[in-house]
């Protein structure tokens, strides 16, 4: 009969392997002797064993105890036993482990905790790891995050800067600007007004900036406005007022211009601006021309007092207009007035005076 197959009705399946017989002589009803010694005595499981004790060197030597005992046969049983080893009587009682089991018993339960020991550890150290992988994971997220930022702040946005300059910082720059420069001629009107802030006489004007000069034409246009409306300047006491105005027909216009286009306009009030290179009031016309060199670069006589010496062209060429002429300064160390030609000259005739911006700088 093939291995595996199913035996007669009710019979075990057909293995191949013969069941083993009670031995001969054994109590009836009760178990073997030796199965009974198999128990006597505690074993510790975790002491070293010897050479001397029965099977120790091979961990499965129990599972043929009882085919050792029962003939020295490792194994299965021969299919050619004569039987002379065996009885009929049919086995009786429940079966017991073998020489050694409850041994192994307590080795199998060490061993399952020292498992769950290591399985707790490996656990824990998993657990930490995913941890660790989670603020890692979150932290390149951030960053990911940040350069995405960074990048959409670069892409078309500009970044941000440094505060603007003040009006005061602004006005006491100098800027580059050729002293031999020849400009187109063409003005644009700066657009916008400023309203006269006083109740005296009030005179209109207009700020022109020749194209092409680089220069910030709303910085000198408010420059004028704050200049002419100082208490200092030609508005004193309340006597004059100033308004800017973009369109319509002012008193007179302001022209910021080159120096070859600021010579062209006082030529044409019979005025040589080429000697030292300097502004002038071309009365025959309706500008008063500022030299955008001086402007931008000032004069030796003032020196770092930049802001100082654009007050001061502003109202000496102002006051041509408004009917002023020369004068000098006549005792040293006196305050030069605005009407004189401070850009040339503060010391004459051995008389030395000190820089001064304003008509009525008392105030």
């Amino acid at each position: 009969m093939a291995y595996g197959a199913p035996g007669a009705a009710g019979a075990p399946t057909v293995t191949g392997v013969p069941l083993p017989r009670p031995r001969r002589g054994s109590p009836p009803n009760g178990p073997r002797q030796e199965y009974i010694d198999a128990f006597e005595g505690d074993v510790d499981v975790f002491a070293p064993r010897t050479s001397d004790a029965a099977h120790a060197a091979d961990p499965y030597a129990s599972v043929t105890d009882w085919d050792t005992e029962a003939g020295g046969r490792i194994g299965v049983a021969n299919d050619t036993d004569d039987g002379d080893d065996f009885d009929d009587a049919p086995p009786t009682g429940e079966p017991v482990q073998a020489k050694g089991a409850k041994g192994r018993a307590f080795t199998g339960i060490a061993a399952a905790a020292v498992v769950t020991a290591l399985a707790v550890v490996v656990a824990g150290q998993v657990t930490k790891g995913r941890e660790g992988s989670d603020v890692q994971s979150q932290s390149a997220a951030d960053q990911a995050r940040d350069a995405r930022d960074s990048a959409s702040r670069g892409d078309g946005r500009p970044a941000p800067s440094a505060a603007p300059l003040t009006y005061e910082q602004k006005i006491g720059k100098r800027y580059a600007l050729s002293p031999t420069l020849k400009g187109s001629g063409k003005f644009d009107a700066v657009p916008g007004i400023d309203r006269a802030p006083g109740t005296g006489q009030k005179f209109t004007y207009r700020v022109d900036v020749e194209q092409g000069l680089g220069l910030d034409g709303e910085l000198f246009a408010q420059a004028v406005q704050k200049t002419l409306n100082d208490d200092r300047s030609w508005s004193h006491n309340g006597a004059r007022t100033f308004e800017r105005i973009y369109s319509g027909k002012p008193d007179f216009v302001i022209t910021l211009a080159s120096p070859g286009t600021t010579a062209d306009w006082c030529a044409k009030s019979s005025l040589d601006t080429t000697v030292d290179n300097v502004s002038c009031d071309s009365a025959a016309t309706e500008r008063v021309m500022i030299n955008a060199y001086r402007w931008a670069q000032g004069s030796e006589t003032y020196g770092d007092r930049i802001h100082a010496y654009r007050q001061m062209l502003i109202n000496h060429e102002v006051g041509h207009r408004l009917g002023y002429n020369h004068v000098t300064c006549d005792k040293d160390g006196d305050l030069a007035p605005v009407m004189q030609q401070q850009t040339k000259f503060l010391e004459r005739n051995g008389i030395r005076c000190r820089a001064n911006p304003w008509p009525y700088p008392g105030s």
